[in-house]
């Protein structure tokens, strides 16, 4: 009944946050575009024509303008919100599974298994996360495939430290001890007892993340390290028109502005999110 109440409540705040309903609503309009792509998409996104490259925002039959190949900026976008999003978020959920499974494991057991882990998931951080994702891609090769298996191992340690420390937490709290000296097994207190405590926090901090990951995974497709031509992709997208930016900017703008408008998104969110959790508020 507690957690009913404390979710019942956390859902209440936010639905009283007319910040977190705006930019939700913008995520939802831009996730549902994206899916529907081939439904809502005036064009062909791979039809290019020399005839028509550069259009200009308004241009008839192509409302945001066409590309530096003639393709309809418009349809692209929508096509590339697809892949755009799938990379922003797949990594931060296998991270999420993954670091939380080996940080919960860490702050219960201690020890030896804590040593273990917790030196290894330090390793990583002598490495900036820009320059780790594009060590790791560039190693395994350009592809979107090695670019999420990529960004999922840059977002393992980050998660596994937060779960760790709050699992750490937890484990001295009179109500593991009580579970504990009843006779419990270990896997039935992580079960009953820590799981549902940690993962709120894990949870807040993982969405957090999530504009970093559209960011570096736009960053990677830049490079040529993420999706390759002719797939629309946002960051990739970029990297194409930045030879036409003194031609016509406004066009050559529109992914950067998607990949702003996202990221400040789900960062707003993540921080309505945390405050709502907030039981100190």
């Amino acid at each position: 009944m507690r957690h009913r109440g404390f979710w019942s409540s956390v859902a209440a705040k936010l639905l009283a946050d007319r910040v977190a309903l705006v930019f939700a609503g913008i995520l939802l309009l831009i996730v549902a575009a994206a899916l529907c792509a081939p439904l809502i998409a005036p064009n062909d996104p791979f039809a290019s024509s020399v005839l028509r490259r550069l259009k200009p925002i308004g241009t008839s039959g192509h409302l945001l303008g066409t590309d530096e190949l003639g393709r309809d900026m418009l349809s692209r976008l929508l096509y590339g919100g697809r892949l755009s999003l799938v990379m922003g978020l797949a990594p931060v959920f296998f991270a999420f599974f993954i670091g939380s499974a080996l940080g919960i494991a860490a702050g219960f057991a201690g020890g030896r298994l804590n040593t273990a882990i917790m030196r290894t998931v330090d390793v990583f951080y002598a490495f900036p996360s820009v320059l780790l994702a594009v060590a790791i891609s560039g190693a395994l090769g350009a592809g979107i495939a090695n670019a999420l298996l990529s960004l999922t191992i840059v977002f393992i340690p980050p998660i596994t430290r937060v779960a760790e420390s709050v699992t750490t937490q937890v484990r001295g709290l009179d109500f593991v001890e009580a579970a504990r000296a009843s006779g419990a097994s270990a896997f039935t207190i992580v079960r009953v007892h820590v799981i549902g405590n940690v993962l709120g926090p894990i949870f807040v901090y993982a969405t957090s993340l999530i504009s970093v990951c559209m960011i570096l995974a736009s960053g990677l497709s830049f490079l040529g390290l993420g999706t390759r031509p002719p797939q629309p992709e946002w960051g990739l997208m970029l990297n194409t028109l930045r030879t036409a930016i003194f031609q016509n900017p406004w066009v050559a703008a529109l992914p950067g502005m998607m990949i702003f408008a996202v990221s400040i998104c789900f960062n707003l969110l993540s921080d309505s999110v945390r405050q709502a959790m907030d039981v100190t508020r």
